[in-house]
C-alpha cells in the first residue's frame, strides 16, 4: 500500500499557493502561475450559498442587495472565516485541475503565510488546505518565499533585508542562512494608504467614495514624491452636505500628505529593525541594499524616500506583485529543498 501510495503520489504534481488578504494566486508545477484572481467570496446569506468567487466576487463589491455579503476570508493574511476560506481553495484547486488534467492524485501544497504567526492559525491554514484536497501541506513564510522569487541568496550566510507591503500587512525581515534573522510586522499596509484616502476625502472634500475609486486614485497619483508634472484625478462620490452626487478634483500633492504619517511609520519601523539587527548582517545590508515586495511598493517614489531616510540602496524587484508566488513556485519538485526552507508542521498529519 505505501508503494502505492508513493507511485500514485509521483504522478501528482505539486502546487503553491500564496492566499493573500487581497489576493490568491495558485502555480502549477510544470505550468506556471495559473491563477491570480481576488481573495473575495460573495455568500448567500439566505441558503449560505456561494454566489461567485475571486474577480466576480469583486466587481459585486457595493453593488449587493442585503442578503449577498461580498466577504474576504482572510484579515491581514490569517483566517478569519475557515468556511469560506476552504471553499474559496478548493473552488480555484477543482478549478486548476479540470482544465488539466483527468484523473489525478491529491496535490502537495506549498502555502505563503505571513511571519507572526501562530501556531493556532498555522494550523488553520492546513486544515483548509487540506479540506480543500491537499495530500501534504506545508507552509513557507512569505519573505522568504519573496526572497527566493527575487533570486537572493537566501541560503548562504549572507544578509538581505525584504520589506513586504502586501494589502493587509508589511513585513519587515533580514534574512540569512535559510531563515528569518530579525523581524517586524506592521498592520499598516496597501489597504491602509487606501482608507487614508477615504478618510481625507470625507474630511477635506466631504466627498464620500468607495474603496474602487480610492484604489484607482492611489494607484493613478498617489506618490511620497513629486511627478515630473503635477498630476490630479477626478474624484466621484456622495457630497455629505447635499446626500447627492459630485466630483471633485484632487491634486497628487494633496494624495501625497493624506499618506505622509503611514510612510514615516513604515521608514521608522524599517530603521527600528535594522538597529537590531547584529552589525556583520548591516555590512551585508549596505552592500547589498533594501529589497521591496508586494503590491505596495510600486507607490510611486518610495523606494527613493526610503533610500533617502536609510542610507541604503533600495531596489524594487520586477513584478513584485507576484514575486512571492514565483518564489514558492521556484520549489515544487524538490521536496529537501521544501523541508529545508518551511516551517515545522502545527498540525497532526504526517507528511
Amino acid at each position: 500500500m505505501a508503494l502505492w501510495r508513493r507511485f500514485w503520489g509521483g504522478t501528482s504534481k505539486d502546487i503553491a499557493v500564496d492566499l493573500g488578504t487581497a489576493n490568491l494566486r495558485i502555480f502549477l508545477e510544470g505550468k506556471g502561475l495559473l491563477i491570480h484572481e481576488p481573495a473575495m467570496v460573495a455568500v448567500n446569506e439566505r441558503n449560505s450559498n456561494i454566489v461567485a468567487v475571486g474577480t466576480a466576487a469583486k466587481d459585486m463589491l457595493g453593488k449587493t442587495p442585503p442578503h449577498i455579503i461580498t466577504t474576504k476570508p482572510l484579515v491581514k493574511g490569517v483566517i478569519s472565516d475557515f468556511e469560506v476560506t476552504e471553499r474559496l481553495l478548493k473552488f480555484f484547486l477543482d478549478k486548476i485541475y479540470s482544465e488539466n488534467f483527468s484523473l489525478i492524485p491529491r496535490p502537495r501544497i506549498v502555502m505563503t503565510v505571513p511571519l507572526e504567526m501562530t501556531e493556532v492559525e498555522r494550523k488553520a491554514v492546513e486544515d483548509a488546505a487540506f479540506a480543500a484536497g491537499a495530500r501534504e501541506v506545508y507552509l513557507l513564510e512569505g519573505v522568504i518565499a519573496a526572497a527566493l522569487g527575487a533570486g537572493l541568496p537566501v541560503r548562504e550566510s549572507t544578509g538581505n533585508l525584504i520589506v513586504n507591503i502586501g494589502a493587509g500587512s508589511t513585513e519587515i525581515a533580514v534574512v540569512s542562512l535559510g531563515g528569518v534573522v530579525n523581524k517586524r510586522t506592521l498592520s499598516l499596509a496597501g489597504d491602509d494608504f487606501t482608507k487614508q484616502i477615504i478618510q481625507y476625502s470625507r474630511d477635506v472634500f466631504n466627498l464620500v467614495i468607495g474603496e474602487k475609486v480610492a484604489e484607482d486614485v492611489k494607484c493613478q497619483i498617489g506618490s511620497t514624491q513629486d511627478w515630473q508634472q503635477p498630476a490630479e484625478f477626478e474624484m466621484r462620490g456622495r457630497y455629505t452636505l447635499t446626500g447627492l452626487p459630485r466630483q471633485v478634483v484632487v491634486q497628487d500633492t494633496q494624495i501625497r500628505e493624506s499618506l505622509y504619517k503611514s510612510v514615516h511609520l513604515l521608514v521608522e519601523n524599517i530603521k527600528a529593525v535594522i538597529e537590531l539587527t547584529p552589525a556583520e548582517l548591516v555590512a551585508d545590508i549596505y552592500e547589498n541594499g533594501l529589497i521591496m515586495t508586494g503590491g505596495g511598493s510600486l507607490l510611486h517614489g518610495l523606494d527613493r524616500t526610503i533610500a533617502r531616510e536609510t542610507d541604503i540602496p533600495v531596489r524594487v524587484v520586477d513584478d513584485p506583485i507576484t514575486v512571492g508566488i514565483r518564489g514558492a513556485g521556484s520549489l515544487l519538485g524538490n521536496v529537501d529543498l521544501i523541508n529545508e526552507l518551511s516551517l515545522p508542521q502545527a498540525g497532526s498529519r504526517s507528511r
